[in-house]
């Protein structure tokens, strides 16, 4: 291989890091009610120790703004959901997919073992799986840009 055909592949790798790496789980991610439909929350989802965590950035749910946590036990009892972390601990298990114990759902008050993904035909997307026993249900979150 000539030096212009590696300088050009090179390049070629470069240009599209940017766009990979913005196709990964990492960001902010709106949270979709799966019953209504309607948008509540968005949630910075990031890696720390090389785990995957969330938190709570924003409450997008009108009225829901300054939701106490009343249902909540222990640490979070009586505590702004705002700024709350809902997952933490996730493991990467390959090909993209996360699996941790704690998701926690604060107008429930429930935590739930859980599985995130993107999904495969739509990198925008984020599939939330929570699991209470051999129950489960699925949500998917928008990617936020910006």
């Amino acid at each position: 291989m000539n030096t212009s055909a590696i300088l050009s592949f090179f390049v070629f790798i470069v240009m599209l890091s940017p766009v990979s790496h913005s196709q990964g789980v990492f960001g902010k991610w709106k949270t979709i009610d799966d019953r209504t439909g309607k948008p509540k929350a968005i949630i910075e989802i990031y890696e720390e120790d090389g785990m995957m965590h969330g938190k709570i950035i924003e409450i997008v749910e009108e009225g829901k703004e300054n939701f106490i946590c009343g249902k909540c036990e222990g640490d979070r009892k009586d505590k702004p959901v705002l700024g709350m972390t809902i997952i933490e601990d996730a493991e990467h298990h390959g090909n993209g997919v996360y699996k941790g114990d704690t998701l926690f759902d604060p107008q429930q008050a429930m935590t739930f073992r859980c599985k995130i993904w993107l999904n495969p035909e739509n990198p925008n997307e984020l599939k939330v799986r929570g699991y209470l026993a051999f129950i489960y249900r699925t949500q998917t979150w928008v990617r936020v840009e910006g």
